[in-house]
């Protein structure tokens, strides 16, 4: 169950207390019960070197039916920019992290906040009591920004005695989550205002299908979508008997973790350049000798195992052994086994000991444990009541499996390209930026390529969508080159959009 929750992962100045918003920001008196919400005012020195002065509101949205019954209470924390002339016209952006089962903890203070986790360039953690600093890289330059944590993630809870599967599974989900959003730009006078979702790892499914349901159910058109570690067809990760598909789409991120560790010797100067060979093998050769499955033998066979080797590092017997199919977990484990090592999953680039140096998979995903649980949990519990000056005694889960059950209202393996698609028909103006990992195992970037290139969107709307890619892994933003990148490429996307508006 725990592995399965870190799939998605799926992708972080002082405050006063003020005795209300100014009157631009703040809902006009209605009989709806507002919850506590602190409001706190503060000042940030950006990377260009301009200050920043914006303000935090923090707590809960009450979700009601139409009777006006409490159904839950859905915790928010929203940065909004000061000064802005008529802050209806200033971007938003929506923000939240996948699981299913994860708070927007990571987005919030790993990249787009303007709080980050304090780590090492490379993205290890220091050591404890954890630290937070300013975020001089924060999206909040270029829109004003709601992290929204999902059912029985964060602080947010059923309300009386609604069960929280009402508001967990696929569709219950998106649901829960686009109805709050419909509700705040309501609540907060944000129609007018152009609009952007930004989702990491289930949190791109969950963007992907709230760009449909948005527009179908409440008649709302977003302007912009940023999916981070993206997964839309899961189909292409689940490597179960009898589906091959992932075992090629999952080998450049293997091969570019093999080169990381220095396992393929001198034969690749750089990882664009195996890369590159990795992937035409992948969709060439590679596919096809799995489709042959027993029927692949002699020389063609062992040709095969042959270029795996090369692109891997692992043994010619290994290989022949797992019938030329490799999958996360088993690969973590054989890398770095005579080192007595394994890689992380969400990030391959961090390394772990374990117990028993002769298991078939790992005891924990060193990226997760080692890496990140720990310097989040205690940066954003510390920062919620310090800063924000916000209370509550109840556990913010950070990424927990009480979200349960989750319900995948289709096949066996959930696919939202198609919502995508269908929204990006609907809305010609939409546009779509993709940015993943090489070094991700939970959602892989070739995979990610594959599955837009199988949507088949009209040739004048391909365009719509962009890529970037970052030597790091899942939380790429953890790495700092890759952050600085990050915040470049976001800029660049949002100055892009706002071009084809005026």
């Amino acid at each position: 169950m725990r592995k399965t929750i870190l799939t998605a992962s799926l992708l972080f100045g002082l405050a006063f207390t003020v005795p209300a918003q100014s009157k631009t920001d703040k809902p006009e008196k209605s009989d709806y019960k507002t919850g506590n919400l602190s409001v706190t005012s503060h000042q940030l020195k950006l990377a260009s070197g301009e200050q920043l002065n914006y303000t935090a509101t923090t707590g809960y949205m009450d979700i009601r039916d139409e009777k006006d019954t409490l159904k839950a209470n859905l915790f928010f924390i929203a940065y909004t920019k000061d000064g802005e002339p008529d802050p209806a016209k200033r971007p938003i952006l929506f923000s939240f992290n996948g699981g299913p089962g994860s708070s927007s903890v990571w987005l919030h203070m790993g990249a787009l906040g303007p709080k980050i986790v304090k780590m090492t360039d490379e993205g290890y953690p220091l050591p404890p009591p954890y630290k937070y600093e300013d975020n001089p890289l924060t999206w909040l330059d270029k829109a004003d920004i709601v992290f929204i944590d999902p059912m029985m993630t964060g602080y947010t809870r059923p309300a009386g005695r609604t069960s929280q599967s009402d508001f967990t599974g696929y569709d219950n989900d998106l649901r829960f989550v686009g109805d709050f959003i419909r509700l705040y730009t309501t609540r907060y006078k944000r129609w007018s205002s152009p609009k952007f979702i930004a989702g990491e790892s289930y949190g791109t499914t969950r963007a992907a299908g709230l760009s449909n349901y948005l527009q179908d159910r409440h008649g709302l058109y977003v302007n912009g979508i940023v999916l981070i570690s993206a997964i839309l067809d899961f189909g292409t990760v689940r490597t179960d008997r009898g589906n091959d598909l992932p075992y090629a789409l999952q080998l450049p991120t293997f091969a570019a973790t093999s080169w990381y560790h220095k396992k393929l010797g001198n034969r690749y100067p750089s990882l664009s350049s195996l890369l590159q060979q990795v992937q035409q093998f992948a969709m060439g050769p590679y596919q096809s000798a799995l489709m042959k499955g027993d029927q692949l033998q002699g020389a063609e066979r062992q040709a095969i195992i042959q270029q795996l080797q090369d692109f891997t590092g692992l043994s010619k017997e290994y290989l022949d052994e797992t019938n030329i199919r490799l999958s996360v977990g088993r690969f973590n484990k054989e890398l770095l086994r005579s080192d007595k090592k394994t890689v992380g999953r969400l990030d391959s680039r961090i390394v772990g000991q374990d117990y028993d140096h002769a298991g078939e998979s790992y005891d924990y995903d060193p990226s997760y444990d080692l890496a990140i649980y720990g310097p989040y949990t205690a940066a954003l519990n510390d920062y919620v009541r310090r800063e924000l000056k916000y209370e509550n005694d109840l556990p913010y889960e950070i990424l927990t499996g009480r979200a349960r059950p989750w319900v995948n209202s289709q096949d066996r393996y959930l696919n939202v390209a198609e919502s995508l698609r269908t929204a990006m028909v609907k809305n010609p103006a939409l546009k779509v930026w993709i940015s993943n990992g090489y070094y991700d195992m939970a959602t892989p970037y070739f995979a990610t390529d594959y599955v837009i290139h199988h949507m088949f969107l009209p040739e004048n709307l391909r365009g719509n969508i962009s890529f970037t890619y970052y030597e790091a892994g899942h939380m790429m933003y953890i790495h700092k080159p890759s952050l600085q990148q990050l915040k470049k490429d976001y800029s660049k996307f949002m100055d892009q959009v706002k071009a084809s508006i005026q």
